[in-house]
């Protein structure tokens, strides 16, 4: 499991937090976070080894030319580029050769079934399925023909893209993974074409295994939320006076 982060703010390293506690749930499970940051903070390594998760900690930090910036929408610029792909690159030097399993790009920003889990265990190349809220739709999803393959995509975003989907909405298998060391994320692509680039990489749309209950159940939900506003904390920096989080670790 890939989970990018993005300079920890409050309330990313509070979703992070929850994030960890469906993980708990799920067995043989090993969380790989990649904090955007030229070091590791003690703030995420702290909360990592409290989590009772296997994990690997580690860092990447996307140059300053690409980061988004809080004013900026999410989608001004590609996120997780360096991040998605230093965690590629560690499980293609430490996963034992013979391990089996699936990787599955998290984001702290979406709420999971535990059943999700269950389903994409059983895949072979790369598994595909509903997202819930995704693409300005109630459920973006892939839509199958009469044989349970994957034809298209119910998307009425950038519809022409060769894998339509979310981030949130496919798996790829570690063999896969192991096997393609050229199948990375890239910035050169254009906006949405993220997940297409490294799916192309590794399989063709006619390979893609549909879970859910052939496509049709949402086991997963983006449930973005905003970054606070906080102008009290920065009338107390005006004032030249103590944070409100003085002496705790937020």
């Amino acid at each position: 499991m890939v989970a990018p982060q993005h300079g920890m703010t409050v309330s990313e390293t509070r979703k992070l937090d929850m994030l960890s506690q469906t993980f708990l749930l799920v067995p043989n499970f090993h969380w790989i976070i990649v904090e955007d940051a030229d070091k590791k903070t003690d703030l995420v390594a702290n909360l990592l080894s409290k989590s009772g998760l296997t994990y690997t900690h580690l860092n990447a930090a996307t140059p300053k030319d690409w980061k988004l910036k809080l004013d900026q929408p999410q989608w001004k610029k590609p996120r997780g580029v360096i991040q998605r792909n230093a965690a590629l690159e560690w499980i293609r030097q430490n996963a034992p050769h013979d391990a089996q399993g699936v990787v599955y790009f998290a984001d702290d920003d979406n709420v999971y079934s535990l059943e999700l889990f269950e389903e994409m265990r059983s895949t072979k190349k790369a598994s595909v399925w509903p997202v819930g809220l995704a693409g300005g739709l109630l459920v973006e999803r892939p839509i199958l023909n009469a044989d349970g393959k994957v034809s298209e995509w119910f998307t009425l975003w950038r519809p022409e893209r060769p894998f339509a989907i979310d981030m949130a909405g496919f798996c790829i298998s570690l063999q896969l993974i192991r096997d393609n060391p050229k199948a990375v994320f890239s910035w050169e692509v254009p906006r949405g074409y993220q997940e297409s680039h490294i799916l192309s990489a590794v399989v063709t749309k006619e390979e893609l295994e549909p879970k859910a209950d052939g496509c049709t159940k949402v086991l997963v939900w983006h449930t973005r939320t905003e970054n606070p506003k906080m102008t009290q904390e920065e009338m107390l920096k005006k004032e030249g006076k103590k944070p409100s989080n003085y002496n705790i670790e937020v």
